[in-house]
């Protein structure tokens, strides 16, 4: 390795590191807002749904496949579902009546009142996101949106998580640990082990 491939390396964990720090103190109460609804939901039986495009949606599938399947041990399955997984769905509702439509309609048909829907747009300007949290709203679900600093453009939202940073990495970054963060507290709420 390079001395040079070194410095860029070592610069980005340190870039990333400085905004997990930041955003463990800007976020702390929002986080744990948003980990409460999402125990609530899970105690009462409700849906996880969880969206996003590109990097987004398959750390939306990892949070589903957390809950849905396990995080650290094994327990009940938690209903979870994965906005972006289902090939025939995206394509058709894209199709049909526009990408920007892919989770509202989704949303529209899947959430009830008591559900959670989780949409991740680091921008916080992807159309289909933040239109899928608006249907979220509507249909009596709990909305939470994970951005960067510039948060929801568009609409209004339960609760937001803005990564106070404008690098696309370093906010996926926070996003994955804020996601693993709520299934250590849905498990310890959930299984009783405070």
């Amino acid at each position: 390795m390079t001395t040079e491939s070194h410095n860029i390396i070592a610069a980005h964990f340190t870039e990333s590191i400085r905004t997990a720090e930041a955003s463990a103190t800007a976020l702390a109460d929002a986080a744990d807002a948003a980990g409460n609804a999402l125990v609530r939901a899970v105690l009462g039986g409700r849906k996880i749904l969880c969206f996003g495009n590109g990097g987004s949606a398959t750390q939306a599938s990892h949070m589903a496949g957390e809950l849905i399947g396990r995080f650290k041990e094994t327990r009940r399955p938690y209903a979870a579902i994965a906005l972006g997984g289902d090939i025939g769905s995206v394509t058709c509702i894209a199709n049909d009546f526009g990408y920007g439509a892919l989770f509202e309609r989704q949303i529209e048909g899947l959430a009830s009142r008591g559900d959670v829907a989780i949409g991740l747009s680091t921008s916080g300007t992807s159309e289909n996101v933040v239109r899928g949290l608006a249907m979220a709203r509507l249909k009596g679900a709990v909305t939470i949106a994970m951005t960067g600093e510039r948060g929801v453009v568009e609409g209004t939202v339960d609760h937001i998580l803005a990564v106070p940073s404008n690098v696309t990495a370093h906010i996926q970054e926070v996003h994955l640990m804020l996601l693993h963060a709520w299934c250590v507290e849905i498990d310890a709420q959930v299984l009783g082990r405070h």
